[in-house]
């Protein structure tokens, strides 16, 4: 029974809750992210290469040429999608951008709210304390 109650516990620390809740978060964050980076971006990447679609460039290692990838697929052609590669670097870079500009905003956030949150008035000393209470016994 120690055993399931110490998994328990351990399911129960605010650490794991919190990593359960970042990866949650993540995973929602991620397909944001992509959709920005399929529908907004890269049409306008697109557009700036001439219409370019990285997606269906290739290279066969057969040494035949096929007019697109879905051919030489059907033909059973080995080919190397070196364009995945390229926009799998592309969404890379995009949505390391997107986590910097979030994680720049929220730690700016943070400054201001530490910032803004007053000092706590200092207390008496002991000292002070003492002499309040030493004055109040003479009295």
């Amino acid at each position: 029974m120690g055993f399931f109650s110490d998994f328990k516990a351990s399911l129960m620390k605010g650490d794991v809750l919190s990593l359960a809740t970042a990866v949650v978060i993540g995973g929602a964050f991620g397909k944001i992210v992509g959709s920005a980076v399929d529908d907004v971006i890269m049409p306008i990447v697109g557009l700036i290469t001439g219409g370019v679609d990285f997606t269906t460039k290739f290279i066969t290692l057969d040494g035949n040429s096929y007019p697109d990838l879905a051919a030489a697929k059907t033909a059973g052609a080995a080919v190397i999608t070196y364009g995945n590669l390229v926009q799998a670097i592309i969404n890379f870079v995009i949505i390391s951008f997107f986590i910097f500009v979030v994680l720049r905003a929220a730690e700016k956030a943070k400054k201001k709210e530490e910032v803004a949150a007053p000092a706590a008035p200092a207390g008496p000393t002991q000292e002070e304390l003492l002499t309040q209470i030493r004055d109040l016994l003479k009295k």
